[in-house]
């Protein structure tokens, strides 16, 4: 087990936003976590990566306490793509991979051929080597999406997590993206993946982790847990989960009928 998150409550300026969320992590697994605005998905990551302070509950990496973890070693162990990365001004592709590739180095010591050939690695696996001397400023949405995706393989670490990387993407961007995190676990990444996509969530994980109002509600297989009912209780739409002979997913909504609730 590579991560295992229990009974994780977080307040922020003193409200509450878990209260009591689960979810494990293996290797070669993708594990999605989806639920309405506001349910604590986000949140959620931020405190198994370690970086959101938890109130109360247990988060182990490795079987290490995440708070026992700090800077290189939690680097090491897993690599955080946020929902909005900042991007630098000036600053190519490949020079963002070198900073990631960073958290293997030690202290004062210069990166090798090793680590130059693990960046190399890292832009190939996502698909980006062709634009890697290109600034950051002039990719697309998903070319961005996919070099940040790119900076955390550079980091070598067995656990890649992405927050909403496929918002603000158009389908064929939606779609590399998708395509790129399920191979990763295929080859034996652990991903993590926030994600409102319900149809995308079916078609590339192998578990779902519904979360609502803070709290983890249902974890299994997308089939078993994005059920008609559920979406109905957790949405407050009336929508089913529809799968087709080749494994394409969609979701259909009944967007005029009576069972939404308007605000």
């Amino acid at each position: 087990m590579i991560l295992e998150a229990r009974d994780v409550e977080v307040a922020i300026a003193g409200t509450p936003i878990l209260e009591g969320a689960d979810l494990t992590l293996e290797a070669g697994r993708l594990v999605a976590i989806v639920g309405p605005n506001g349910a604590g998905k986000s949140t959620f990551v931020r405190a198994a990566a370690g970086i959101q302070k938890m109130q109360s509950g247990s988060v182990q990496w490795l079987g290490t306490d995440v708070r026992k973890l700090r800077g290189r070693k939690l680097a090491q162990i897993r690599a955080y793509v946020p929902q909005r990365p900042r991007v630098p001004d000036g600053m190519t592709a490949r020079e963002a991979l070198r900073i990631g590739r960073s958290a293997q180095l030690g202290p004062l010591r210069r990166a090798t051929k090793a680590d130059h050939a693990a960046v190399d690695e890292a832009l190939e696996r996502a698909g980006v080597g062709h634009f890697a001397e290109r600034r950051l400023t002039t990719l697309s949405g998903g070319e961005l999406q996919r070099v940040q995706i790119a900076v955390g393989l550079a980091q070598g670490a067995p656990t890649l997590i992405a927050d909403e990387p496929t918002s603000h993407l158009d389908l064929g961007a939606t779609v590399i993206v998708a395509r790129l995190l399920r191979r990763l676990a295929d080859d034996g990444l652990a991903v993590l993946l926030v994600v409102h996509d319900l149809a995308l969530a079916a078609a590339v994980a192998d578990t779902v982790v519904v979360m609502s109002k803070g709290r983890s509600v249902a974890t299994g297989p997308p089939d078993d847990v994005l059920r008609r009912e559920r979406i109905a209780e957790v949405w407050e739409v009336d929508a089913a989960l529809r799968r087709g002979e080749r494994g394409e997913t969609a979701l259909s909504v009944d967007w005029i009928g009576e069972r939404i609730r308007l605000p």
